[in-house]
């Protein structure tokens, strides 16, 4: 999905302006070396969804590169409020919530950047195309593989995607919406901007966290989502022939929920149409999205 900054309102550090007009100095850390964390929002009935996981998770990619956040989950949640209301959008929106090391000189060194930055962009949430909820999306496995857990620890949801980007460019070169990347051993692990599920003879299997790849929260959710639709939802190490023999595939992301893989590479999947199960728990997701934004989930 696409975001430019027009059209944005962005906060960076207390100030909030448009975002042609937000910017961050070049001696932040992290533009210099990518040095910061983020996590990426959307909201339901106008209210970040699960916001406090996204805060957790964002605290613990923190904490693993040493990066302290001052401001604490209030103070952090009245900035994404406050950022918001400056927006006065009316339909649903999607946030970014960034920290970085802050200013400082070049060097290593945390205690060369005292204040760390801390960047809020909101835009207007852009739905799935109808097209790929009605007939999904075209997937490819990436030459790309994905960071070594001794290089960089995927439990950091880091703003250093470079590894991301070069597999999801190779997939835009081919024309596919999505890259699925495999560990160092084979294993799938992860795609460039989602997780991956697979359904094989009803139940829903996803790789674990120790195949090298992101917790997501959404991929958590869907774990919730089993109990909700009677589906078995089960972590399990995945190899690309579990993915050529599987009935259903499915990808998950906070802005792209529950969205059908109907061809990987030039096979199709599921005779090239969106399974029931991959159906059902995206319309369970709706719905329990809906109820815990204070809706009826109808």
């Amino acid at each position: 999905m696409e975001h430019s900054r027009s059209n944005s309102t962005v906060y960076v550090n207390g100030t909030i302006s448009d975002g042609a007009l937000a910017v961050v100095p070049v001696f932040d850390h992290g533009f210099l070396y990518g040095e910061g964390v983020y996590e990426t929002l959307r909201t339901y009935r106008q209210l970040p969804f699960l916001l406090d996981r996204h805060l957790v998770r964002l605290r613990t990619s923190a904490s693993l590169i040493n990066l302290n956040i001052p401001q604490n989950d209030t103070d952090l949640t009245a900035a994404i409020a406050a950022t918001m209301g400056h927006a006065s959008l009316e339909g649903e929106q999607y946030v970014r919530l960034l920290v970085t090391r802050g200013v400082g000189e070049l060097s290593y060194d945390p205690v060369a950047c005292p204040t760390p930055t801390v960047v809020i962009i909101v835009k207007a949430h852009l739905e799935n195309h109808r097209e790929y909820m009605e007939k999904g999306i075209r997937i490819i496995i990436s030459s790309v593989l994905r960071n070594h857990p001794k290089t960089v620890d995927p439990r950091i949801k880091s703003n250093n995607l470079l590894n991301n980007a070069l597999a999801m460019q190779e997939a835009i070169r081919s024309g596919a919406q999505e890259a699925l990347m495999r560990n160092y051993r084979g294993e799938l692990s992860e795609c460039a901007q989602s997780n991956i599920f697979l359904v094989t003879k009803g139940e829903v299997l996803t790789p674990p966290v120790e195949s090298g790849l992101l917790d997501g929260v959404t991929r958590n959710f869907v774990f919730e989502l089993g109990g909700h639709t009677g589906f078995t939802v089960r972590e399990s190490v995945l190899q690309d022939s579990d993915l050529r023999q599987a009935d259903e595939v499915f990808i998950t992301s906070t802005t792209r929920e529950i969205l059908p893989v109907t061809r990987v590479d030039d096979c199709a999947v599921n005779s090239g149409e969106p399974g029931p199960v991959t159906l059902t728990l995206a319309a369970a997701f709706r719905r329990q999205a809906d109820l815990l934004s204070g809706g009826s989930g109808e």
